[in-house]
């Protein structure tokens, strides 16, 4: 993968756009990352899982950090959060899970065949011999004139899916090539959409079969935590999510395919065809007995502001997840914490050190919110519950910045940009970049579907232009070693670390890559923050539309001159 060369005069004039930061003024510090870092994934904080004594711990810890930084409470009723009513709930074992096939029962093991959940609130789950029905990709596209569903009625039935979009394995001579992005993932490829789709057509359950490359990460991370979930309290008289969700092991579904009289891989290169239609697999039944645990926790978003003077009805946001996945199963060294250091302390730790140098800074006319959310691991659930009861009008939030997961292999000579042709922001950060002497490089894993997997796309669903820094989106241009060495980093983490207990704080962190990241939302949000210029979405983003709509509240009779 090649990075992007900006000509001479692209890059004097990029140059010319920002002002460069004041050497001095105050700066992002390594020391004080790795200190944040620290203390967030200490065996004290018991992997920040919401609604635990970790939990308490995390929110009180940010407080009094941003309360020492000398911000303004920037939550609900005037004070420093915002409430978001979740549900807990874990499957028990025993749970007594199988597929019966022409007669014959084939028991499912739990975090091995099968990594089974729910988002309802009852105690006991009782499925008996339900039909089971593959649904492809399980994509109702009708602007790509896709619709894996037909005419087939899912009420009372199990729906299997295929992870990722219809195009992900195709070939260039195949139909469907191109036309939900080529390995760009959509949002038809993710599980969330998945499990909605399900839960709109009057499913049973839905199960999505894992693949490791189409998944965009192991068998070890889809059954990390296996049965349990949170979820957002729904309203009295709202849609039922699904019974029960979950992933499905490839060898499972195999055999279960093979058992039903097909071959699960001649099945995936069918249901890449626009003929494909959903069936049911004949004498094919799904039944189910588990108790539940069901507990009710208000979780906490932590909010932060920084006012400001001439326009400080107008927002930006800066945000990150304090949340990781709490206490598991021993591992190997008998360690049952899984602290999140990197995902998402490190990001936390960014933002609270964006906190300390704006507030050092010259006052900006625009107001700079500070969010750090709960539950993102669960599904992206505080900032999807802010989005849909902003404290702040999203009309009226500029643009937001989030960080989730920064490498610490040392500085690179790009950046790694999330969502390419999304919005303005794209050119913001070539520009940040270039002061810096690096390069945007388009993230090479965009089958991962990393633009739908944190939570600036929750702001995104609702019309504000985002820009995500993750480090896990592509291996970067290391300085030291190259694409190799950032590609070597990647593996490493994903494959050994990403939701387990060894994402842990190391003293031999090299963080001034992770500094200069940070450092560039600094450079594009002191601009923003006075100017009068409101960052837009591309003609061809699928938000477009969402911001178009609140135009004349956003104006406000200002100008969008920059």
């Amino acid at each position: 993968m090649s990075y992007r060369i900006f000509p001479a005069t692209t890059l004097f004039i990029a140059c010319m756009a920002f002002a460069a930061p004041d050497a001095s003024s105050a700066q992002i510090d390594a020391t004080q990352l790795s200190g944040i870092v620290k203390v967030l994934a200490s065996d004290e904080f018991e992997g920040r899982a919401p609604g635990t004594p970790g939990e308490e711990k995390t929110v009180a810890y940010l407080v009094d950090r941003f309360q020492a930084l000398g911000l303004e409470p920037g939550g609900e009723n005037s004070g420093w959060t915002q409430t978001v009513p979740l549900i807990r709930t874990q499957v028990r074992q025993p749970a007594n899970l199988e597929f019966n096939v022409g007669g014959e029962q084939h028991a499912l093991e739990q975090a091995n065949d099968i990594a089974i959940e729910t988002t309802r609130p009852q105690e006991k789950i009782s499925i008996r011999e339900a039909p089971v029905v593959f649904v492809g990709f399980g994509a109702s596209a009708p602007e790509r004139q896709w619709d894996d569903f037909g005419e087939i009625d899912l009420t009372g039935k199990v729906a299997v899916f295929l992870v990722n979009d219809p195009d992900f394995a195709a070939g260039p001579d195949e139909a469907v090539a191109g036309l939900f992005g080529n390995r760009r993932m959509t949002y038809y490829g993710r599980w969330m959409y998945k499990f909605e789709e399900a839960e709109r057509r009057g499913a049973l359950a839905a199960l999505v079969i894992h693949e490791d490359k189409a998944a965009g990460y192991g068998w070890s991370v889809a059954s990390s935590a296996p049965g349990e979930n949170y979820s957002i309290v729904r309203a009295e008289g709202s849609a039922k999510p699904v019974t029960l969700q979950g992933w499905l092991h490839g060898d499972a579904a195999a055999r279960l395919f093979a058992g039903a009289g097909f071959d699960l891989q001649e099945q995936r290169t069918l249901a890449r065809s626009p003929e494909f239609q959903a069936f049911e697999l004949e004498g094919v039944t799904f039944s189910a007995e588990l108790d539940v645990t069901v507990e009710h926790i208000e979780s906490q978003n932590v909010l932060a502001i920084l006012p400001g003077t001439t326009r400080a009805d107008e927002t930006l946001m800066v945000s990150s997840h304090w949340d990781a996945y709490g206490l598991g199963e021993p591992d190997a060294q008998g360690r049952t914490v899984r602290p999140g250091a990197n995902d998402d302390a490190l990001g936390t730790a960014g933002v609270l050190e964006l906190a300390r140098v704006l507030k050092a800074g010259a006052p900006m006319e625009r107001s700079v919110v500070f969010a750090v959310w709960t539950a993102e691991e669960s599904g992206l659930l505080g900032s999807a519950a802010y989005a849909a009861d902003p404290v702040y009008p999203l009309e009226k939030t500029a643009a937001n910045f989030t960080l989730d997961i920064l490498q610490t292999a040392g500085p690179a000579r790009d950046v790694i940009l999330v969502g390419e042709g999304q919005s303005d922001l794209q050119g913001d950060l070539e520009r940040a970049a270039a002061l810096q002497g690096r390069v945007v490089t388009p993230e090479n894993l965009p089958e991962n579907g990393l633009f739908f997997r944190a939570d600036h796309f929750s702001l995104a669903r609702g019309g504000v232009p985002v820009l995500l820094i993750m480090g896990i989106a592509g291996g970067s241009d290391l300085v030291e070693g190259g694409r190799a060495a950032g590609d070597a980093w990647i593996a490493e983490f994903i494959g050994n670390c990403y939701h387990q207990t060894c994402d842990e704080w190391s003293a031999d962190w090299d963080l001034r890559g992770a500094v200069m990241d940070v450092e560039l939302f600094h450079t594009i949000v002191r601009d923003l923050g006075d100017s009068r210029r409101w960052p837009q979405w591309k003609p061809s983003s699928e938000f477009r539309a969402i911001r178009a709509k609140s135009d004349a509240v956003r104006r406000n009779g200002h100008s969008t001159k920059p």
